[in-house]
């Protein structure tokens, strides 16, 4: 009986959104109506170059909230592509914590558990970290078996990224705190049918042309 044939791996280009005027300050999580700053669309623009580099990208997804969309427009339109919205891509649902101060969350005794123990938290009306890992890592399975052999760019926010990360290099989720994702960096995932390959994390000005297996 002949062998099935290897199906071609995905190589997922997860990109977070630009910087906004609260980055740093704010856990907006998924209050609407927060764009981008200027930095934030220069930077958009930017990784759109970065991207267009590339000899074929087959689609960009995004997270639906207005800073990933802002964010995903200028990738999509250097390769004349249109943004396709991914729910699974969405930002973490921070519940009550949404729009507070880091200042102020930080002196709360549960920050110490999401910095140590995330796997074991969820926020307050909101989501938990492993539900969150669970969406995204979900949502980049669907997009990968719906495009066998292509690139696709997946643009979507810090701590999604950072746990799609932490699951695709076989780390637990308690240690994903330690993995930086800056706004518009690209973090290149190939998922092969022996298991995903990690390319690059928190790239800011890479050659993108230069991703390849060792």
């Amino acid at each position: 009986m002949p062998r099935a044939k290897p199906s071609k791996p995905t190589l997922v280009l997860y990109v977070r959104h630009g910087q906004t005027p609260t980055t740093g300050s704010t856990l907006p999580g998924r209050a609407p109506g927060l764009h981008l700053a200027d930095k934030g669309v220069e930077q958009a623009e930017a990784a759109g170059a970065r991207i267009a580099a590339l000899k074929a990208v087959a689609a960009v997804y995004a997270s639906p909230l207005e800073r990933a969309q802002e964010t995903a427009t200028p990738i999509a339109r250097a390769r004349k592509l249109r943004v396709r919205t991914e729910r699974g891509l969405n930002e973490c649902d921070f519940g009550a914590w949404t729009g507070g101060e880091l200042k102020a969350l930080a002196k709360l005794p549960e920050w110490r558990t999401v910095q140590r123990y995330p796997s074991g938290f969820r926020f307050p009306d909101g989501e938990s970290f492993a539900e969150m890992q669970l969406r995204i890592t979900g949502a980049v399975e669907k997009l990968c078996a719906k495009h066998r052999g292509e690139t696709i760019v997946a643009v979507s926010h810090a701590d999604p990224i950072k746990a799609a990360v932490a699951a695709a290099m076989g780390t637990h989720l308690d240690l994903f705190q330690r993995i930086v994702v800056s706004p518009c960096s690209v973090t290149a995932v190939l998922y092969a049918e022996g298991g995903p390959i990690v390319l690059a994390v928190n790239s800011t000005g890479d050659d993108l042309t230069r991703l390849v297996p060792s």
